[in-house]
């Protein structure tokens, strides 16, 4: 087999997304799944489900993972990689653990898992671990063979994940009025989490505290200024720009990470800038938050201000981000074999960890968490 398209030891790839409700029936029960051990009362999550009854119940982003399912599979048979693809959800159908159920049964015991999360906190890469354990742990008390799950790598500066957000920004620049084009200010969106998770995101080397951000916040940082060198590139035009947040959910009292789009459109208009694009860089795909909090909320505040706007795209299906998990999936192969396979990264921080160590993107409550340097569950031999 030769060595650019050799997957062993892995057998399969999973896809592990968040899942999404696909009719109105769903939305209580996913936001159940969601915040379970929370305590949040029914009625509540009613409330909050209005997001999703505004768009007929249905998130968009299980249609988005089946688009993405589809280019991983069509991308991996045009490149003569011979390698399964599953997919499953951490809160709906198709459940992780009955896809993992479903790989086991097929005979795969050594599986890579691609999350739809590229940066480095508690909610995008521990807590996928955790739940990857407790699937594990589930088939472990059906009497199943458990297979060995290796979660690949933070993706956030990977060429594949970044240039087709460039090109988003390029597109959304010419979307706007020619007067205000030059002038607009680039505003890159991500989801906000509590500043304390923040913080603690990352290996403990990269702990801060004092607002810093951790590793959370740097990835996003160093992210934005590669598309922004990007597009001065192509356009002569270096463009102001800010990383700002969206989508938070927590309690009023608990400090999380700003300023929110929201606010930061109202600032941008008293200053006089004379236009945004917001590019949600913290996003692999154009689910809930990105078309309520961006294309619904952030956009009529816009209109209220009567500030020219534009949204760019996230990867979603991109060939590019396809291509992307390729590599990804292949450099970790390399790596699992013994070899050093070249790691493409762009930006300032250079490719992340293969393995998360001990202390990386802490929970509150320790819990087992697979794919990581402090995982004791069941470890398959590569084949020779």
């Amino acid at each position: 087999m030769p060595e650019q398209c050799d997957p062993r030891p892995y057998d399969a790839l999973l896809l592990l997304s968040f899942g999404g409700p696909e009719g109105p029936d769903d939305v209580v029960p996913f936001l159940e799944n969601v915040t379970r051990g929370r305590g949040i009362p029914r009625e509540r999550l009613k409330e909050v489900g209005q997001h999703y009854f505004l768009f007929g119940g249905v998130s968009p982003i299980n249609a988005q993972n089946r688009e993405l399912l589809d280019a991983l599979r069509t991308d991996f048979a045009e490149n003569g990689l011979d390698l399964p693809v599953y997919w499953g959800n951490r809160n709906w159908a198709p459940y992780l653990t009955d896809a993992l159920r479903t790989m086991v049964h097929d005979g795969h015991r050594r599986i890579a898992v691609l999350a739809t999360s590229a940066y480095a906190s508690y909610s995008g890469c521990r807590q996928y671990r955790e739940n990857l354990a407790d699937a594990l742990a589930a088939l472990r008390a059906e009497g199943l063979e458990l297979p060995q799950v290796d979660k690949l790598r933070h993706y956030f500066n990977h060429p594949g994940f970044l240039r087709p957000m460039t090109d988003g920004v390029l597109a959304s620049l010419a979307e706007l009025p020619e007067e205000v084009r030059e002038g607009a200010h680039l505003a890159f969106t991500t989801h906000s989490i509590p500043t304390a998770a923040a913080d603690s995101s990352g290996t403990p080397a990269d702990h801060t505290r004092g607002g810093e951000g951790g590793a959370y916040v740097a990835q996003h940082l160093d992210a934005a200024r590669v598309i922004v060198d990007a597009v001065r590139a192509e356009t002569g035009v270096e463009h102001p720009w800010r990383l700002v947040y969206q989508s938070r959910s927590g309690a009023p009292h608990i400090p999380w990470l700003e300023p929110d789009i929201c606010d930061h459109l109202e600032e941008a208009h008293a200053a006089g800038v004379p236009a945004v694009v917001m590019a949600p860089i913290g996003f692999v795909s154009d689910h809930m938050e990105v078309r309520y909090d961006l294309d619904t909320e952030a956009t009529a505040k816009a209109a209220e201000l009567g500030l020219p706007v534009a949204r760019s795209a996230t990867v979603g299906a991109d060939p590019r981000f396809a291509a992307a998990v390729r590599d990804l999936l292949l450099e970790r192969a390399a790596a699992e074999r013994g070899g050093t396979p070249e790691r493409c990264a762009l930006g300032a921080l250079g490719a992340g960890h293969d393995l998360c160590p001990v202390g990386c993107c802490p929970a509150r409550t320790p819990r087992p968490a697979a794919a990581g340097a402090d995982w004791r569950g069941p470890v398959a031999k590569a084949p020779a």
